[in-house]
């Protein structure tokens, strides 16, 4: 049975109802909660050839599916197998954001799969996240204001600064909202430069909100 058929198998539609309404009625779901979809899944990735490069036809195939647990499916894969992703990666990466878009994909696709290339191949910030930063889709710019959320002490505080100010004078929730997370997590790390930033900087209240909770 492969993975596909043994979600199918586990599908619940009392719990399908309120997962859809969670988000916004965007996708259909099987009913699967995300501890059960993990233990589905163990097995799948058990069988994994750690010499074998990514299957990016087979992640392509899960965002056809459509029930959004698929989706869930193939970012897991590609977080499992982080480490295999090249450079020329960055453009697969970009279609899985700007297709069957929502935040429960693209934080993680954006914490881990850009943070991760782009630790790898920092040439990639340049070339292409600043750009997305001031991209007319939401999810890209998200995605390049969200990818250094696990740098911690190796946060690049200039790219930080660009990729906010490029958004600031937006009032998107989710991009208000993924400003004052990043500025969250950093201060965790560095108080002083995200207390700096945020008194020098017309942030709005929402990033203000949200970026300060670590500051008192």
């Amino acid at each position: 049975m492969n993975i596909i058929d043994t979600f199918i198998q586990h599908k619940n539609p009392n719990n399908a109802a309120p997962m859809k309404a969670y988000m916004k009625n965007k996708f259909e779901f099987l009913g699967i909660k995300t501890p059960l979809r993990r233990e589905l899944e163990k097995p799948f990735f058990k069988k994994l050839d750690k010499n074998s490069p990514i299957d990016r036809e087979f992640v392509k195939s899960l965002w056809k599916e459509e029930y959004r647990e698929f989706q869930y499916l193939g970012v897991d894969y590609l977080i499992k197998e982080k480490k295999k992703l090249q450079q020329d990666d960055i453009h697969f990466i970009k279609e899985l954001i700007i297709n069957k878009s929502w935040w429960d994909t693209i934080d993680l696709i954006a914490s881990h799969l850009v943070g991760e290339i782009c630790q790898k191949y920092p040439e990639l910030i340049d070339e292409y996240i600043l750009k997305w930063s001031q991209d007319k889709n939401i999810w890209l710019r998200r995605t390049a204001i969200l990818f250094q959320l696990k740098y911690k002490e190796n946060t690049n505080t200039e790219v930080l600064e660009k990729v906010i100010l490029n958004n600031n004078k937006d009032n998107e929730f989710f991009i208000e909202k993924a400003i004052g997370w990043v500025l969250r997590e950093y201060s965790k790390s560095n108080k002083e430069w995200v207390s700096n930033f945020i008194v020098s900087n017309n942030l709005s209240k929402l990033s203000i909100k949200e970026g300060s909770k670590y500051l008192k």
